[in-house]
């Protein structure tokens, strides 16, 4: 299993920072570069508790789908989406956040496994691991812009 922790300080209320998280607009804004759609289940607005969203991106040349619920959440503090369908052999996004020093602190802890044995796992070592780094990364620099400079 692989995992990712990326820390996100946000000069704005924890509330704003945790709503922009699940805001599936928001998602797709950061997402243009792979032609995300959210395509089935909640397509946008703020994903609730229980809720799915099924994804359709182009990564790595092939259009993917991704289906995902919300399985736990707690307002403002954690909510987190996991896998149901898709490309993975498991994926689960653990989304924390909390005050610190007056910024909201935004923390994604992501866990997956890849399919298809040694191949997924050299894969995953030699390409995915960053892709998936970068691809949060992008999306939360979005979260912040937003939160700091709303208008």
């Amino acid at each position: 299993m692989t995992k990712i922790q990326i820390i996100t300080a946000i000069n704005a209320p924890i509330e704003t920072v945790f709503n922009l998280s699940r805001n599936i607009d928001i998602h797709l804004l950061s997402t243009n570069q792979t032609n995300e759609k959210a395509i089935a289940g909640r397509t946008s607005g703020l994903i609730e508790l229980n809720e799915t969203v099924t994804w359709r991106g182009k990564h790595f040349g092939f259009y993917l789908k991704h289906k995902s619920i919300i399985p736990e959440m707690d307002f403002p503090v954690y909510f987190v989406d996991e896998m149901l369908e898709g490309s993975f052999k498991s994926f689960r996004h653990e989304h924390s956040f909390h005050l610190e020093n007056g910024l909201a602190i935004m923390t994604d802890d992501i866990f997956y496994e890849t399919p298809f044995g040694i191949f997924g796992k050299c894969f995953d070592s030699l390409i995915l691991k960053n892709y998936m780094t970068s691809f949060i990364k992008k999306r939360n620099g979005i979260i912040k812009e937003l939160a700091e400079n709303p208008q």
